[in-house]
């Protein structure tokens, strides 16, 4: 294994010099710390990482606080951490994952005040987030990946959710769907003020609200159980319903088990568009799920280069922003199988072979209903 002394011989330096130029301890000139790094990459010299700490006063660690529960990370959910990772190898840092629990503060203290980190990315952020201010009292530079209800002064990158919401209605409005039901996260998330599940509840009110249609919102646990109950209490109070959107991943494989239970054909009886969801996932459904794809990638990339120009520049500008999600048709969504309210009548009359085909969907309906009741 190539040394210090071997890089500064090759460069024809002072083993000092190799040390500034991998410190920046000391200024050196251009020319020269391209010859250092030159016969670094001739040797494939590894600089040892401690060292380097102690010399640049830097651990070149940046922590993603991420609380992770007994479900762990789901792909899309995985996809911030790949793109913060790749981001931080790039730039020379290492990314440490910790999953402290967002209501142990005194623990995030500890690991704040260990010197550990250079900065920290923070996610699943709650409208008021209290470890925000554990982290500034501290002294850690942060950005969050998500949004506090005040972000004065904070920097931070985010899923861009009332346009996510309006363009996924928008999607199952075009194909003619009057009666959709949105399935967010779980009650008690919503009651704790987890931002995505009540920023989803109400651009899906407002966006509901644009087209004419009354919005419907059933919280759902973030298991298959969780979405098998969702669909039971949406059919109790919109049994007429044609469409499905899901803001929970998990829950949707109940959603979709439950249709079937039921005798429902996707998506010739009832759409689903799950949100915020990764291809992987997206593709595991049968049929393949129509999803608003998430930016999950790009938001840890973004996130992380935003933290390290805070760690390089005394004065680096906040940054503040949003990324939608890009929505990607595949085989669950399609036009309602059965008449929606408003166009029974105009259906029957324009076109006799559909008005046929709508009643024996029709009879399926019925008939999956007596065979619940």
């Amino acid at each position: 294994m190539a040394t210090m002394h071997d890089v500064a011989r090759l460069a024809r330096v002072s083993v000092s010099t190799v040390s500034y130029v991998l410190t920046g301890a000391r200024p050196i000139s251009q020319a020269t710390r391209d010859k250092v790094r030159a016969a670094m990459a001739e040797l494939d010299y590894q600089p040892h990482a401690m060292a380097r700490g102690l010399a640049s006063r830097r651990s070149r660690i940046l922590g993603l606080l991420l609380p992770i529960d007994d479900r762990g990370l789901g792909a899309t959910e995985t996809a911030f951490v790949t793109g913060a990772a790749a981001a931080a190898s790039t730039a020379g840092y290492h990314l440490l994952l910790s999953p402290v629990d967002a209501d142990d503060l005194d623990g995030l203290r500890r690991l704040a005040s260990q010197s550990m980190l250079d900065g920290a990315l923070l996610m699943e952020v709650q409208l008021d987030d209290d470890r925000v201010a554990v982290l500034r009292e501290a002294g850690v530079p942060l950005v969050l990946i998500g949004r506090t209800g005040d972000t004065t002064d904070l920097s931070y990158v985010d899923i861009d959710f009332d346009r996510t919401v309006r363009d996924a209605v928008a999607h199952l409005v075009g194909l003619g769907h009057r009666r959709i039901v949105y399935v967010n996260h779980s009650a008690a998330t919503i009651a704790e003020g987890y931002g995505p599940a009540l920023r989803t509840r109400d651009a899906f009110a407002a966006a509901m609200a644009e087209h004419g249609i009354e919005p419907l919102m059933i919280p759902a646990e973030d298991s298959a159980a969780g979405g098998r109950a969702a669909l039971a209490t949406a059919f109790d109070r919109a049994p007429d319903l044609t469409a499905v959107l899901a803001m929970n991943e998990r829950a949707v494989f109940g959603i979709l088990g439950g249709l079937a239970r039921r005798g429902l054909t996707v998506p010739d009886d009832v759409s689903v568009v799950s949100m915020v969801t990764s291809p992987q996932v997206a593709e595991l459904a049968t049929p393949a799920l129509t999803a608003m794809t998430s930016p999950g990638s790009a938001l840890g990339r973004i996130a992380v280069e935003a933290l390290l120009r805070h760690l390089e520049l005394d004065s680096a500008p906040i940054h503040q922003e949003l990324l939608p999600c890009t929505l990607e048709v595949r085989g669950s969504s399609g036009p309602p199988g059965r008449p929606t309210p408003d166009t029974t009548g105009e259906a029957d009359a324009a076109d006799p072979e559909a008005s046929g085909a709508t009643s024996k969907n029709t009879a399926r309906r019925r008939a999956a209903t007596r065979r619940r009741a």
